[in-house]
């Protein structure tokens, strides 16, 4: 992670400072990111380690937030914490605040999953600069899909990152439907809309690539993602690829903003967020306030 200044006070006063969190999980022992009662997720984790460092309840806010199953290995969160928290050390400590809650915060989490440690890593923690949203201020998201297609690729030992497809894919074909697709547009008929929520996106990048392994990876990049909506567009691209429907059906499905009985979403075990991006320091705040203006 690049060198950030110090943080001041998180608007809206308190007191409180804004601390940036970088890390990946595991998605596959979680029902996805956010808070589910009665149910494991990553963010219900995350908050049950922080309470236990900082003895009250703490709201994590997250860059994208996962569907069940799906993976992470470059999430950014953030939290907000008093200057007493954040410094809050025992007397005769000369340790670096991040460092001290990076380590404490490692140890909790492995008293929360217990018997999933490790499914969690939290890489980097540190004050965050002024104005910074961990959703708000993203300029971008980026996942990756991996795709076997045909069993002489299937590589038992990267089962739980990879489609199995028993059926040859055409990449060429997939990749020429995928680029009617980019630009701002609404992908309705590829989302599972949010009551009250846009559908309106930015696809800045969808293509399929293959390998020296041979296996296909889908890099899919976005300023924001609606529910489902990775999994929707491989789902659909994966019928183009066996030849099912013609390229230019996947913009055909665009324009007509519906789903029916053909919207099947793939499968989530191989979907992994690689990679969050953010502007300048002092662009954060103006970033997080247009944001917040599309989506409301």
């Amino acid at each position: 992670m690049n060198e950030r200044k110090p943080a001041a006070p998180v608007l809206g006063g308190g007191g409180f400072l804004r601390v940036r969190m970088d890390l990946s999980y595991d998605g596959g022992p979680f029902n996805g990111w956010a808070l589910q009662p009665g149910l494991r997720t990553v963010q219900g984790s995350l908050e049950e380690a922080l309470a236990l460092i900082v003895r009250r309840p703490v709201r994590v806010t997250v860059a994208g937030r996962t569907d069940a199953g799906v993976h992470a290995r470059g999430q950014v969160a953030h939290i907000d914490l008093s200057e007493a928290e954040w410094g809050g050390l025992p007397r005769g400590h000369e340790i670096d605040p991040a460092a001290a809650l990076l380590r404490r915060l490692r140890g909790a989490l492995s008293r929360v999953l217990r018997d999933e440690t490790g499914a969690i890593e939290v890489h980097d923690v540190g004050l965050s600069p002024d104005g910074f949203d961990a959703r708000f201020s993203a300029l971008w998201r980026r996942y990756s899909y991996r795709i076997a297609d045909g069993p002489e690729r299937w590589d038992p030992v990267l089962r739980r990152l990879t489609l199995w497809h028993k059926a040859d894919l055409d990449e060429g074909a997939m990749n020429e439907g995928a680029a009617a697709l980019l630009g701002l547009q609404d992908f309705r008929a590829y989302c599972k809309p949010r009551e009250g929520a846009t559908t309106i996106r930015e696809l800045q990048r969808l293509e399929f690539v293959r390998g020296s392994d041979g296996v296909l990876v889908a890099n899919v990049q976005a300023d924001a993602f609606c529910h489902n909506m990775v999994r929707a567009l491989v789902g659909s691209a994966l019928r183009v690829g066996e030849g099912l429907e013609s390229p230019e059906w996947l913009h055909e499905r665009l324009l007509a903003g519906i789903r029916d009985a053909k919207s099947v979403l793939a499968a989530p075990h191989p979907l992994v967020l690689e990679e969050v991006a953010y502007p300048s320091d002092d662009e954060l705040f103006a970033r997080a306030e247009l944001t917040r203006a599309r989506r409301e």
